[in-house]
């Protein structure tokens, strides 16, 4: 097929734009691994920045990871169900429930994390907690999670294969488990994979609700340029790197389909077999 002149520059703007975005962040890591950031490479490679982030920060690290998944597992428990719920409802009532809960979205960070402090900021042991942190999280994460577990349920047709089910007598669990579930995963992943990135790098929140007891990875970031470490700061960068991509891509290979989009009814099928084979245990039972 011959390519036309279109094609090379939509080819050429698409390399610019990712080379706008990928550049500095090259950039940032170079300066994490070399002796002298003004100097750059040729002053020599180094991971001397990289360890003494580990030897210093390394708590703030694994506080951001805990962090994040415990928001992953709080934003799939409160997420699903409620854009499960939200499909099934099409009035003025679930609009107004999925604007409000999408709400957190259109508010500043800051704006989350001082209503936070002023409501619960009293109890002194949640206040100074890592779970305080987690709670600004979830509120400001679970609308990416609900949203794309919603666009799945919106265009899929899941209410033919919960009545098929339910014919077979499937009672809510099962066909909510063995039904709903599977075939959300491609959202689910979608929404874990921006919940996790926006976790780990979170920081109007987390600045507003740490404590020096609960600082995390993107707060020592910002403390290791304001003094003007520089070297440090991009090592932080490379630190991030390090944590979050390996993340992304064990989540993303786990959101590859195994089998064709036709497994719906193949699961539906599996359904029918397994329900039908418990009814005639009971029977002859």
């Amino acid at each position: 097929m011959r390519r036309t002149y279109r094609f090379y520059a939509q080819l050429g703007f698409t390399l610019l734009v990712c080379s706008f975005l990928i550049v500095p962040v090259i950039m940032s890591v170079m300066a994490g691994v070399t002796e002298n950031f003004f100097k750059g490479i040729s002053s020599g490679v180094t991971l001397r920045w990289v360890v003494e982030v580990w030897d210093l920060y390394a708590d703030t690290i694994f506080l951001s990871l805990v962090i994040a998944i415990a928001c992953l597992a709080c934003t799939i428990v409160l997420g699903i169900p409620a854009a499960y719920v939200l499909s099934k409802r099409q009035g003025r009532v679930a609009r107004m429930i999925e604007e409000l809960l999408t709400l957190p979205l259109a508010i500043p960070g800051l704006a989350i994390a001082l209503a936070l402090i002023i409501t619960y900021g009293g109890f002194r042991d949640f206040r100074s907690s890592w779970v305080f942190i987690l709670v600004g999280h979830v509120l400001y994460t679970l609308p990416f999670m609900m949203r794309s577990v919603l666009a799945v349920l919106s265009t899929a047709d899941f209410r033919s294969l919960e009545e098929g089910a339910a014919s077979v007598g499937a009672g809510f669990w099962r066909r909510f488990f063995d039904i709903v579930i599977p075939n959300c995963r491609s959202g689910i992943v979608a929404g874990a994979l921006m919940v996790v990135t926006l976790s780990v790098g979170e920081f109007n929140i987390t600045w507003m609700m740490h404590t020096p007891e609960t600082k995390t990875l993107p707060v020592g970031l910002a403390d290791s340029y304001a003094s003007m470490r520089l070297e440090i700061g991009s090592a932080y960068t490379v630190v991030f790197l390090i944590m979050i991509i390996p993340l992304l891509v064990a989540l993303q290979l786990y959101g590859q389909p195994k089998k064709k989009q036709a497994e719906n009814f193949d699961d539906l099928e599996n359904l029918q077999s397994s329900t039908a084979k418990s009814g005639h245990m009971r029977s002859r039972s």
